[in-house]
């Protein structure tokens, strides 16, 4: 199929690049220029400006995936909007807040066009072992339009669901993500109970490696954390310091609605703003550590 990928970051990147060594026509576009000649070295067609990116599709059918911050995102479909034809399909598939994504599908629909939202997990991983993707959107025909590349994303061993109307899919993958702080808070307070419990000198790693080996906390992020324990075992030069995107504080706020406690994830989510305002410790090195592992953010603020 023919998809102009408008975002060419980390996750951006590899996503273009796996459409189009897999055979799928991609107009890649960005802000500045060197990510998309990167991106035509991997077999897409350089779209510079929106204009470029539109023109490329003739009189084919609009297809494009937006990969940008969530700030940003309805700014730039607006500006879309004023250049696409009617009976375009726009995909988000970053982070966005789903009441806001449910917002933007009402603009676009009014606009004439569809929205897909596609919560998109796997870091800088995914190029390699396959993206895990959450989709919703109104239009079921939208849906199965996009579905080919989706299948293409989550090769060889991702997966994708098209989980209701519009919103759902940024719904989940949010929902995904605020499980994500508890699990990597969780496993960063065990490390740091071996670094600092009444055990010296303990083999961190090796503690890492036997637990990975079919105990019940195997798992992605223990394997990340043994790696970066074997590599850098006192975590040296990480400052502590631990972003946080947005996404558990979207559920957190969607759960005070729904007049629901989530006690885990309001404790991990406190931590990485304690850790903000200079409150560190090995535990929240090592969830940086785990942060650039898997997404390939910044150790140090």
């Amino acid at each position: 199929m023919k998809i102009a990928i408008h975002g060419l970051g980390r996750m951006g990147m590899q996503i273009a690049r796996k459409l189009a060594e897999d055979g799928h026509t991609v107009i890649a576009h960005n802000r500045s220029l060197e990510p998309i000649n990167e991106a035509v070295g991997y077999g897409a067609v350089a779209g510079t400006t929106k204009e470029d990116v539109v023109a490329a599709f003739g009189d084919e059918q609009v297809v494009l995936w937006v990969m940008l911050p969530a700030d940003i995102v309805d700014a730039q479909v607006d500006e879309w909007l004023a250049l696409i034809p009617k009976g375009s399909i726009i995909i988000d598939g970053g982070n966005s807040d789903f009441r806001k994504t449910k917002q933007l599908n009402q603009v676009i629909a009014s606009a004439g066009s569809q929205l897909i939202d596609v919560g998109t997990s796997g870091g800088v991983w995914g190029y390699q072992n396959g993206f895990s993707m959450m989709a919703g959107g109104d239009n079921k025909d939208a849906f199965a339009v996009v579905e080919p590349a989706l299948k293409t994303l989550a090769a060889p061993e991702g997966a994708y669901y098209h989980f209701g109307p519009s919103g759902s899919g940024h719904f989940v993958k949010m929902t995904h993500n605020a499980i994500e702080y508890g699990m990597m808070e969780s496993l960063a307070e065990g490390y740091r109970m071996l670094k600092e419990g009444p055990y010296k000198e303990l083999n961190l790693a090796a503690a890492g490696d036997v637990w990975q080996h079919h105990s019940v906390v195997t798992s992605w992020l223990n394997e990340l954390s043994q790696a970066a324990l074997a590599k850098n075992p006192e975590l040296e030069g990480i400052d502590g310091f631990v972003a946080e995107s947005g996404e558990a504080r979207w559920t957190l706020e969607a759960a005070k609605e729904q007049g629901m406690e989530l006690p885990s994830i309001q404790a991990a989510f406190d931590v990485r703003l304690a850790s903000q305002k200079g409150e560190t410790n090995f535990a929240t090195k090592l969830l940086a550590a785990m942060r650039n592992a898997f997404g390939g953010h910044e150790l140090n603020k």
